[in-house]
C-alpha cells in the first residue's frame, strides 16, 4: 500500500473518532507543552541576561560584601558576617590597583523623593564616584554628569531617571529644578537615559548624588559596591583581579589558606550561576514532562489497542484482499504518530504561546528556538510511533479467518 494512502486511512480513521483522539493526546499536548515552554522561557532569561551583563562589558569587574546571588539562608548568615566594603577599601584598590584602567564606587537604598508636593516611592538613591555612570552603563541623556568636583566637595547636583522626570517633576526642562530626597534639597543636573523595565520593575527610578553627599547623609556604615575595569585581554583581567584580590585580603588579614572575606564577581560570574540554575531548572521540567509524555504514550498504546479490537472484521477483510503485515504494521503506526504528532503541534503552540505571555508580562522580547521546535515534533512523533508498535503488531499478526469471523 502506497504510503500517502495509508496516510489518508490514518487521517479518516482519527478524523471518524473525533473526541477520542482529542482527548488521547491531552498528554503529549501537557508533555510537549511544558518542553517548548521551559526551553523558550530558558533561552529568553538567557539572551536576556547576557545582554544585559554584556552592557557593563567584559572588562568589568565588582568587588562586594555579598554575592549578586544567594542560594539559600546558610550563605546570607555567612555573608552577613563579613565586614563591609569602606571608601578606604576603593581607595586602595583605586590606588594599589596598576592594571585597573578606572576604579569607582557605588552605594543605594530605596527612599521618596518630593518635588512641588508630587512624590515618588520606592526610588533608588544612589551614591556615586564620578565614573560611575560609566561604570555602570548609564549614559547622560540630558545635562550633565556629576563630576570629580561634586564628589570632592559633597555638592548637592543630583543626576535622575525618567521616573522622577515623568512622574513627579512635570513639564518643562528639568535641568535646574530642585527636590528633596528624605528631606535633603537637591539640584538637578543630568537625566540618565531610559532603560525601560526589567522582570516588569522600571530602572528609571533612581536618583544618583556625589558618594560623598551619600555618606554625609546617611553615615558610613553602608557596603559600597567598588566596581573596576581593566583592559579588555584576559591576561590583564585576570591580573587585575589577582592585583585587587591581593589588596583586599591584605587589607582584611584573611589567612592564606581561607576563602576570600569578600566577593569578587565578573560577567563571566553571572552567566556561570545562571547556566546552573537554568540547567537545574530545565533538567526538572524535563523529567516531569517525560511523566507527560509517558502517560500519554500509553493511552495513545491502549486507545490503539481499542481499536484494533474494533476494527478486527476490517483488517481480516484487507488480508483477504492481500494487504500485507507490513501494510497493516504501517497503518496503525502512522495512525500513532499522526495522534501524537498533532498533540506535539499544539503542544508546541500552547508552550510558545504561554512563554511569549509570560515574557510579555515582564516586557522582554522572546526567544523562540527553531530547535526547540524539532524538538518537540520528534519527541512527540517517537512517543507515538513507540508507544504504537505492538497495537500495530497485534493488529499485523491477526488471523484473517479469525478476524472475518469475530462479527459474523
Amino acid at each position: 500500500m502506497p504510503f500517502t494512502e495509508a496516510i489518508k486511512l490514518a487521517l479518516q480513521s482519527l478524523w471518524a473518532n473525533k473526541m477520542r483522539t482529542v482527548l488521547t493526546v491531552i498528554g503529549v499536548v501537557m508533555g510537549v507543552a511544558s518542553v517548548i515552554m521551559v526551553i523558550t522561557l530558558t533561552n529568553t532569561a538567557y539572551d536576556y541576561f547576557g545582554s544585559k551583563l554584556s552592557g557593563y562589558g567584559a572588562d568589568v569587574f565588582t568587588v562586594s560584601r555579598m554575592s549578586s546571588v544567594i542560594m539559600g539562608p546558610e550563605e546570607y548568615f555567612k555573608f552577613q558576617k563579613r565586614k563591609i566594603i569602606r571608601i578606604e577599601d576603593y581607595e586602595a584598590i583605586r590606588d594599589g590597583c596598576t592594571s585597573c584602567k578606572e576604579v569607582g564606587a557605588f552605594l543605594d537604598r530605596s527612599t521618596n523623593v518630593v518635588h512641588n508636593g508630587q512624590s515618588s516611592t520606592n526610588t533608588e538613591i544612589r551614591g556615586y564616584t564620578a565614573n560611575m555612570f560609566e561604570l555602570n552603563n548609564v549614559n547622560i541623556d540630558e545635562g550633565r554628569a556629576l563630576a570629580d568636583a561634586d564628589v570632592e566637595h559633597a555638592t548637592h547636583d543630583a543626576v535622575v531617571g525618567y521616573d522622577i522626570v515623568d512622574n513627579i517633576l512635570g513639564d518643562g526642562d528639568p535641568i535646574g529644578k530642585e527636590l528633596r530626597v528624605d528631606g535633603v534639597p537637591y539640584t538637578i543636573v543630568g537625566v540618565g537615559e531610559r532603560q525601560g523595565k526589567t522582570f516588569g520593575q522600571s530602572q528609571d527610578n533612581w536618583v544618583a548624588v556625589p558618594i560623598t553627599t551619600y555618606q554625609a547623609t546617611y553615615g558610613t556604615n553602608d557596603s559600597m559596591v567598588v566596581y573596576a575595569r581593566a583592559g579588555s585581554d584576559t591576561a590583564v583581567m585576570e591580573q587585575a583581579e589577582d592585583q585587587v584580590r591581593v589588596i583586599m585580603r591584605s587589607r582584611r588579614h584573611d589567612a592564606p589558606n581561607a576563602e576570600d572575606s569578600f566577593q569578587l564577581e565578573t560577567n563571566d560570574t553571572f552567566l556561570d550561576i545562571w547556566k546552573q540554575i537554568s540547567k537545574l531548572f530545565t533538567i526538572i521540567v524535563f523529567g516531569l514532562a517525560s511523566i507527560s509524555l509517558v502517560v500519554g504514550g500509553i493511552v495513545i498504546m491502549n486507545i490503539m489497542l481499542v481499536s484494533v479490537t474494533e476494527r478486527t472484521r476490517e483488517i481480516g477483510i484487507r488480508k483477504a484482499l492481500g494487504a500485507k503485515q507490513k501494510d497493516l504494521m504501517r497503518q496503525f503506526l502512522i495512525e500513532s504518530a499522526l495522534m501524537a504528532t498533532l498533540g506535539g503541534a499544539i503542544g508546541i503552540a500552547i508552550g510558545t504561546g504561554v512563554a511569549a505571555i509570560i515574557t510579555m508580562l515582564f516586557s522582554i522580547p522572546v526567544s523562540v528556538s527553531i530547535v526547540s521546535i524539532l524538538l518537540g515534533l520528534v519527541m512527540a512523533a517517537g512517543t507515538g510511533i513507540f508507544f504504537g508498535v505492538y497495537p500495530a503488531s497485534k493488529a499485523a499478526k491477526l488471523d484473517p479467518i479469525v478476524a472475518l469471523r469475530s462479527e459474523m
